[in-house]
């Protein structure tokens, strides 16, 4: 589906599809926002051509979970970032990539599902007067979707929370598989956020001097927007450490516990072992058994047993064992 905002020279604005684009064509003049929903590739690829977009951006554009990045081209500059269709408490997602060429006077958008950072300023561009400037319509509609992440992430954090005070108090599998778990989604979320954090950095390194000259405070936005990224991926980080921590808090809680259990059953053997090695010999009953005719030998053996099983037991006393 393609679907269009015209801002005329006159001040006049129009919502539409293709007749919009070609109008914009044939005056050569006045702001548009050009929106590919749900194209087929070939299709994308042919209307993208026609408004002279580059064919290594649109391949990008079209390959499949392609990472996001920043690249400026001789008419447009490509943002290609994820953007969420759900975000869910246990941090599971689906995510698809937006692309944004914002070129002079154009803005396209290409998005294979309904995105609601497009849908947000698609309703809103009008009032805040955003066709004027691509670059700043671009910038706001990717921190929008940000910021969705933020929220999203900041309310995992009682989650964590909870999880680490059950791992303090009563540490068990079930929280240990629940920790695995979280932390390889945060890996996942990470490497994303590392990515949108890379992006923003390029474009503040080299704002493209077409961007800067548009009406608008872009390099402003730009920061705001590297920010938020920032912040992202540095909560992103800590809580993906913090499940680290607690897991590998378990595995040395639970190799102590285990430490201390064969400590028990060593001193226990240590104690055994001789024991039984005596009543094995003693049990043996050959004729020429030697002292098997010893009036006292039975009170010997058990004296000398005792003894042993008390010399351990000093020992175990001692911790020496």
């Amino acid at each position: 589906m393609i679907r269009a905002q015209l801002l005329t020279v006159a001040g006049e604005w129009l919502s539409g599809g293709d007749e919009l684009v070609q109008r914009w064509r044939t005056d050569n003049s006045g702001f548009i926002w050009i929106d590919l929903l749900g194209e087929e590739a070939q299709s994308e690829k042919a209307f993208l051509l026609s408004m002279d977009c580059h064919p290594l951006a649109i391949e990008d554009v079209q390959r499949f979970r392609h990472p996001p990045k920043t690249e400026t081209f001789d008419n447009y500059t490509l943002i290609l970032y994820r953007g969420i269709t759900e975000f869910n408490k246990d941090l599971t997602i689906q995510q698809m990539n937006i692309a944004l060429f914002a070129g002079e006077r154009c803005l396209i958008s290409c998005h294979p599902r309904h995105s609601m950072g497009v849908n947000y300023y698609w309703e809103n561009a009008q009032a805040e007067n955003l066709l004027v400037s691509p670059g700043l319509l671009a910038s706001r509609i990717m921190r929008f979707s940000v910021g969705r992440y933020l929220e999203a992430i900041l309310a995992f954090e009682p989650s964590l929370t909870e999880l680490e005070d059950s791992m303090q108090e009563k540490p068990n599998d079930e929280v240990m598989r629940e920790l695995i778990a979280y932390q390889a989604r945060l890996r996942k979320l990470k490497r994303i956020f590392s990515y949108h954090e890379k992006l923003v950095t390029n474009l503040l390194k080299d704002v493209p001097q077409q961007l800067i000259e548009e009406d608008g405070d872009i390099e402003h936005a730009l920061q705001d927007l590297f920010e938020r990224c920032e912040r992202l991926h540095g909560l992103c980080t800590m809580y993906y450490d913090i499940c680290g921590d607690l897991i590998n808090g378990y595995l040395s809680i639970s190799s102590h516990q285990l430490n201390n259990t064969m400590r028990v059953l060593t001193v226990i053997t240590a104690i055994f072992v001789p024991l039984t090695f005596i009543a094995g010999i003693y049990g043996m009953n050959f004729e020429n058994m030697p002292e098997l005719r010893a009036p006292h030998g039975y009170f010997y053996t058990l004296g000398a047993m005792l003894v042993i099983a008390a010399g351990f037991g000093v020992f175990a006393y001692k911790k020496w064992l």
